[in-house]
């Protein structure tokens, strides 16, 4: 596929770099071009340039920046996302008295805003419950057993791209429902990273008993 990423953070350069890995044509854009130019350069990308060109380039567009920017980024480029699988790996996340809190108001989350924000684009919720640092692994680095990628979608070629995506990473489809069920994603997120900020494990809450059903 070609991949648009717009950002030049770190999710942008761990995820952007394992499609790049996995095959795909992938194209930096940031308002800094230097520095979508440094990162395209060190994750073997095909192109670099401005935000707008990442926009409109190829089938799939990873939106990469900060939760708070992603809607009003969107905005800008709705045209040219329109009719394209975007992505959105954000986390809605605000430190509060008692830990991580959800920056979106009850029941609502950023992958809904970015889709009324640019209502011709497929949105796709995926790749926001794990580190940055995670989607760099080599395919196979966790052991026999991929781990999972929960994403929720609403167009069924726009949740085949991103299934095809997660796979060529050696991880594996989790499908959550229809992207008004992205909000209880955005939430397990602000748990996570909670309990990994005070220094827990959050796999060790969820145990699955041998031969147990779902």
């Amino acid at each position: 596929m070609r991949i648009g990423v717009m950002g030049t953070g770190a999710m942008a350069a761990a995820l952007g770099g394992a499609w790049a890995r996995a095959g795909h044509e992938v194209f930096v854009g940031g308002r800094d071009t230097a520095a979508a130019a440094a990162l395209a350069g060190r994750i073997g990308a095909a192109g670099h340039g401005t935000v707008a060109a990442a926009a409109a380039y190829g089938e799939v567009a990873l939106l990469a920046v900060p939760a708070g920017r992603a809607p009003e980024l969107a905005r800008e480029h709705a045209a040219a996302l329109a009719g394209r699988t975007v992505v959105d790996c954000t986390n809605p996340l605000e430190p509060g008295p008692a830990g991580v809190m959800l920056a979106t108001a009850p029941g609502a989350s950023v992958a809904a805003l970015i889709g009324a924000a640019a209502p011709g684009a497929h949105v796709v919720k995926a790749f926001n419950l794990a580190h940055s640092s995670a989607w760099e692994q080599p395919p196979g680095a966790f052991g026999g057993e991929r781990p999972a990628v929960p994403f929720c979608a609403d167009d069924p070629v726009a949740a085949g791209r991103v299934e095809e995506l997660i796979t060529g990473m050696g991880w594996s489809p989790m499908p959550a429902g229809g992207l008004d069920r992205a909000a209880y994603v955005e939430a397990t997120a602000a748990f996570v990273i909670g309990v990994w900020w005070a220094g827990g494990s959050p796999r060790l809450a969820f145990p699955e008993v041998p031969g147990a059903a779902a």
